[in-house]
This record gives C-alpha cells, sequence and structure tokens, in this order.
C-alpha cells in the first residue's frame, strides 16, 4: 500500500462527529438551570423532533437502547410465561431485553441476503405463548415488513421493531414511525446518532405511550407531587445533556444517510468484484438505507480465519469488525429464560445464522462518509487481505 493510500485511511472521518450544535445544546441544557426531564425542556423538544422525523404520533426518550427494548415489550404484556421471536442473528440485547422480562426468548434463523428475520422461520416458531416478534432491521437494512405485517394480523401477535440500526430508514416509502407497531432505537457511541448512551421508544397509539411513560419513571405521571406510582417500574428517563446533544445529531442525520447512500452501492460494488467476498444484499422495498454499517460475508471461512482477516485489515487502517455472534453462542443467553433446547438444537434450525457467525464482517458506518477515491482505497485493502489470508 502506497503512502497515498495510507493517508487515504487514516483521513476516513472519524465518529462521532460533533461542532458547534452539539457545543450549543450542552450550553442551553446547563444555562436552563433544570437538568433532568421533569423540569426542563431539551427531552421533550428532542421527543416531539425525533417522533416528526420518524413518522411517529408518539414517541419517549429513555436511558439507552436496551431499556428502550425491554420497556416497549413490558408495555405489550411480555413477562413470565410468555415467549418473544427474536433473531438469531443480532446484538444479544433483542434477546436480553425479554428475557429480562422472563419471557423465553426463542431465536429463529434470518435471510441469507439481508441478515434480517427470515418472516417463514418465525411463523414456524409461533406458539400460544407467543407475546411479540422482534425484528431486527440489520444494519439498517428493513426485514420483511410486508410478510411480518401479515404474520401478526394472522396470529395477532404483535411486532416490535427493533430499530437501533434505522434511524431515518424508510420501508416502501414509509417510514419506523409509520408501520403501526412500537419500535425501539439506540443512540449508544456507535450507532447513527449518539450521545454516548440513550434510546427511544416510538408508539402508534396514546394508550401504550402513556403507560410506557409512567413505567419509564418508577409509575409516577409527569404531574404527580405526592409520590402515588400508578404502576411498577424503573427510573428510564433521558437526561437533559443527553437529549440536547442528540436534538443536534438528529439535524445531522439526513445529511449523512444521503451521502451513505451514495457511497454503499459504489463501495459494495467494489466489494462484490473481490472472489469471495458477498456483501450483503437490498430490498427493492427499501427506500432509505442509513446504512449503519457495511457488511459482507467471506462464505466458507471458519471463524479463526474470518477474526484473522479483521484483524490484518483492522493493522491495514481499515476500521473493520467481526459482526455479532449469533445469541445463542454467548453464555449470557443461557443464564434466564433460555428456550429448552440445547445449543447445537437451536443451530441445527438456524443454517444461515451459524453460518454468517463465522464468516461476517462489518465495516464502520463512518466509512461511507469519506470520499469516493476512498471506497477504491478500502475495496482495495479488502482484495489484498482476503488474497492473503
Amino acid at each position: 500500500m502506497n503512502d497515498r493510500a495510507q493517508q487515504l485511511l487514516a483521513d476516513l472521518p472519524q465518529w462521532p462527529r460533533y461542532g458547534d450544535e452539539e457545543r450549543a445544546g450542552l450550553v442551553r441544557a446547563l444555562e436552563q438551570g433544570q437538568w433532568w426531564r421533569m423540569g426542563g425542556s431539551e427531552v421533550d423538544s428532542f421527543e416531539r423532533e425525533f417522533g416528526e422525523r420518524h413518522g411517529s404520533p408518539y414517541t419517549l426518550a429513555v436511558t439507552n437502547g436496551t431499556h428502550a427494548l425491554e420497556l416497549a415489550l413490558q408495555v405489550l404484556g411480555v413477562g413470565h410465561g410468555t415467549e418473544v421471536i427474536v433473531p438469531a442473528f443480532t446484538f444479544i440485547s433483542s434477546s436480553q431485553a425479554a428475557q429480562r422480562l422472563g419471557a423465553v426468548a426463542v431465536p429463529v434463523d434470518v435471510d441469507p441476503d439481508t441478515y434480517c428475520l427470515d418472516p417463514e422461520a418465525a411463523a414456524r416458531a409461533v406458539t400460544e405463548r407467543t407475546a411479540a416478534i422482534m425484528p431486527v432491521h440489520m444494519a439498517g437494512h428493513f426485514a420483511d415488513m410486508d410478510a411480518l405485517g401479515k404474520l401478526s394480523a394472522d396470529t395477532g401477535v404483535p411486532l416490535i421493531q427493533d430499530a437501533a440500526h434505522a434511524h431515518g430508514a424508510e420501508w416502501d416509502g414509509r417510514k419506523v414511525g409509520e408501520l403501526g407497531s412500537v419500535a425501539a432505537f439506540s443512540f449508544q457511541n456507535g450507532k447513527l446518532m449518539t450521545a454516548g448512551e440513550g434510546g427511544a421508544v416510538t408508539f402508534p397509539d396514546e394508550a401504550t405511550y402513556q403507560e410506557a411513560f409512567l413505567r419509564h419513571s418508577c409509575g409516577r405521571s409527569r404531574t404527580d407531587k405526592k409520590y402515588f406510582h400508578e404502576t411498577s417500574g424503573s427510573n428510564f428517563r433521558l437526561n437533559e445533556f443527553s437529549a440536547a446533544v442528540l436534538r443536534a445529531q438528529l439535524g445531522r442525520l439526513d445529511e449523512q444517510i444521503a451521502l451513505r447512500e451514495q457511497r454503499a452501492p459504489l463501495l459494495a460494488g467494489l466489494l462484490a468484484e473481490i472472489p469471495g467476498v458477498v456483501p450483503q444484499g437490498r430490498d427493492e422495498r427499501v427506500t432509505a438505507n442509513p446504512h449503519y454499517m457495511q457488511m459482507f460475508r467471506l462464505p466458507g471461512y471458519s471463524e479463526e480465519r474470518r477474526n484473522a482477516l479483521v484483524e490484518a485489515l483492522v493493522a491495514r487502517g481499515v476500521p473493520a469488525f467481526v459482526a455479532f455472534r449469533a445469541i445463542y453462542r454467548s453464555d449470557g443467553f443461557w443464564e434466564n429464560a433460555a428456550p429448552d433446547e440445547t445449543v447445537d438444537e437451536v443451530a441445527a434450525r438456524c443454517p444461515t445464522t451459524e453460518a454468517i457467525n463465522a464468516d461476517c464482517v462489518w465495516l464502520h458506518h463512518r466509512t461511507l462518509l469519506g470520499t469516493e477515491e476512498q471506497m477504491h482505497v478500502v475495496a482495495e485493502v479488502v482484495a489484498d487481505v482476503v488474497a492473503r489470508t
């Protein structure tokens, strides 16, 4: 790799992105003199702005994305004696949010092209105890919401969208909040919008939102002065400083999505030309993909060989990561409310996840904020490392 290529990789945009907008927001939150949501205005303003951007009539900001999932599941009636269908390939918060409520998390396989929940596999997993189906919009790509919406209507089992990667995404021209189901977002440090931590839940109806508000604030209403805790709950309230940062981050989102939508097809096309590299596909019904990570697979690779490739990419200056481990291959999955199966039994009905567990790589989404020339350099380095590994 020549000096110019090395410099181009070193000059890839860093993450998080921030500037005077975030600074001004923090000062604004500081000087209002009220630093929690019940006295300040930043959280309320962020909820309104985020809801408007995502087509949601009701939005609740919370402490983090895992809490967003847990709260959303709770208001849908998930608890002891119930089951929640989750993708076997996802970050483990998707399953642990259900397991923390005492519900059994049931992993099902994913689509080999999009890496999102396979609707047919989900349909086979529905039982009389199924309380929710949780599609994860992997790397910003929507799960098949047409098929899953039909499954939900046919079975009466509600959907909860894990939209941790899907800020600004659209399915057939509709935003996350316009699809008629509860959705949970994350603002953790690596996400497409971030305040270091944080989360949000969007709701299609007021009653569910009002229950969630109570439960995210220890069961207390906004106006309670006498400690009437109307429900059980916890403290999932977001603070004013995080909300101020997130308001600025939201203002950057559309421009960043537009740039990633330009760069992602270019980089994916270049990667697809490398023998043995298969980029994540795209369903034509996805009308906006914010591209949380550029994902690709190396079919036939072992986990060890994939890991060595990622280490080599990082050593060359490419911000690469191994993809999520199959949730059933983590000890934490089996600690509480696990299905009555063995690892091998779950693996046998999740062949795509088994393969992805070993052969999938992703490149940080900051890569897609680079120039066209940088996309070519990244692909050249991937090609060279693949040839050597």
